[in-house]
């Protein structure tokens, strides 16, 4: 898991040092990390990887699932953290009814993702739903 991790983290180099500022800049990142023929097909789970900047370190697919759901484990997302000394990340999945609303088990990771960071004194900055066209942010909807 820490290879792939690791792998997935050189390919992201593109992104390094980008400044994440708003919501836009996160949807705007993380868009075109998504293929375009499957965003609206099946469900994955990402998480960018932030320093005390919000510059992006990278980014990494925590996991891949079928129409209506994926699985994200806690501890795989704060693994992914911990392993590029991140002090800030923002959670982003897609949605492929294309429904932009968060779902009871959106809400509930977000919240359960947010109280394991912090207690390793890592900010969970933004959640981000994604279809190809427009996003939901937890952060700018006040849900975090």
């Amino acid at each position: 898991k820490n290879s792939r991790i690791r792998k997935e983290l050189e390919e992201s180099d593109k992104y390094r040092k980008r400044k994440i500022a708003t919501s836009f800049d996160a949807y705007g990142m993380l868009l075109p990390t998504f293929r375009e023929d499957t965003i609206g097909y099946k469900e994955y789970f990402k998480v960018v990887l932030l320093n005390q900047a919000q510059e992006v370190l990278g980014y990494t697919q925590i996991s891949e699932g079928g129409l209506t759901e994926t699985s994200a484990d806690v501890r795989i997302i704060l693994q992914a953290a911990l392993l590029t000394n991140a002090t800030a990340i923002i959670l982003a999945h897609n949605h492929p009814s294309g429904k932009l609303r968060p779902s009871q088990q959106d809400i509930a990771l977000t919240e359960q993702v947010k109280k394991a960071a912090e207690i390793m004194r890592i900010t969970v900055i933004d959640h981000i739903i994604l279809t190809d066209d427009s996003y939901y942010s937890f952060a700018d909807e006040g849900q975090l």
